[in-house]
């Protein structure tokens, strides 16, 4: 099992992960400079670099996590242990540091401390699709011990053996199908931008069919009356009346799968309601933003409620403008449910990020709540 560490693209700045700082460039030497170095593999020349960076800006989170990387792929773990760990104690707003941390705790078999501090990344930041897959394996390590500690205590339990052997072999399938991160290729927060939601097809009106004419009817021939003797009078013949034509019958187009206009209005609520939890979001109305989740909200991670919301407050009203917006909102409603796809943008001082966001709305006395929220679809 491959746990994934973050690394930045080091053939372009401007798309790591960590731009959100604005970094103003040094004369001598630079962060491109450090990365080139990295890339030709001249490790202990790239870190001599960076070192040169931080004794001018001490604090420059970049140029530390770099470093932290340097090290990491120079096999000093410990070195770099402590470099993440101190940029997530200055930078606790940062996912990053608190993922690689993880790695270098998982490689030594802690793997309580690489839970904690994959759990903290993703509190940071939970579209961190990287740390919530790395925290999957975490998992599956513990299992493993737990189930091998059962095993050591109960030889004969059969279940715990069945439970062990799905999990090496789901770690061997992880294993062999670990998608390893190249220097050179970040691992990008935001996932790809969905595909437009194709418009229903149109359902062509039949055109209605050509209504016949009625064809008169035919006159009726006009017969010579028969001629009588001289001592009666001849009856004149008396015509039929004329047919009256058939009714002409109404073309009907043949009726195309509507949905019902309830559908339509529930439909129209609940894109509204998003609009509104993203504009509360943006405006930093904690209280408008948090009256968005439903009463039984499923929290990241199952943290207790106010924990969760004293988190989503600290992270609100922090300095500085907020800008947050849904776009290709596409919408699957069942009974009082409703499924909710859409692209999210955040825009903050510090991060910037966008993202496919999967709501799952229910509507509680005419209002449609969220009560879960997940990255992807």
């Amino acid at each position: 099992m491959t746990f994934r560490p973050f690394r930045p693209n080091l053939t372009a700045l401007a798309v790591a992960a960590l731009t959100f700082f604005a970094v103003p460039a040094l004369a001598e030497p630079t962060l491109p400079e450090v990365q080139a170095l990295m890339k030709q593999g001249q490790l202990p020349a790239a870190l001599e670099k960076v070192d040169q960076i931080l004794a001018v800006k001490p604090k420059d989170p970049q140029a530390r996590f770099t470093k932290g990387i340097i090290l990491t792929e120079m096999n000093r773990l410990n070195d770099a242990a402590v470099v993440y760990q101190k940029l997530s104690e200055d930078f606790p707003e940062l996912p990053e540091p608190y993922n690689n941390l993880a790695v270098i705790y998982a490689s030594q078999r802690q793997y309580e401390k690489a839970k904690a501090a994959l759990e903290l990344a993703i509190r940071t930041h939970p579209a961190y699709a990287t740390a919530h897959e790395n925290l999957g394996d975490v998992y599956a390590k513990l299992a493993s011990q737990a189930y091998d500690k059962a095993l050591q205590l109960d030889s004969a339990n059969t279940q715990a053996q069945t439970k062990l052997a799905l999990i090496r072999d789901l770690m061997g399938g992880a294993t062999r199908n670990a998608r390893t991160v190249p220097a050179t290729k970040p691992v990008q927060i935001a996932s790809a931008t969905p595909a437009a939601p194709q418009p229903a097809p149109q359902v062509k009106q039949a055109e209605p069919a050509p209504v016949a004419k009625a064809t008169p009817p035919a006159p009726t021939p006009k017969t010579e009356p028969a001629k009588a003797p001289p001592e009666a009078k001849p009856e004149p013949a008396k015509a039929a009346p004329p047919a009256k034509p058939a009714p002409i019958a109404k073309a009907e187009a043949p009726s195309a799968d509507k949905k019902p206009k309830s559908d339509d209005k529930a439909e129209a609520d609940v894109r509204k309601s998003v609009q509104s939890w993203a504009s509360a979001w943006s405006r930093k109305d904690v209280k408008a933003y948090l009256g968005h989740y439903a009463r039984d909200f499923k929290t990241p991670g199952g943290v207790p409620r106010k924990t969760w919301e004293s988190e989503r407050e600290a992270r609100l009203t922090k300095p500085g403008p907020i800008s947050v917006s849904a776009d290709n909102i596409v919408v699957k409603i069942a009974n009082d449910e409703a499924t909710v796809r859409f692209r999210q943008s955040y825009d903050s001082a510090n991060l910037k990020t966008a993202t496919t966001k999967t709501l799952v709305m229910v509507r509680h006395d005419g209002r449609w709540q969220i009560q879960q929220e997940r990255v992807g679809g």
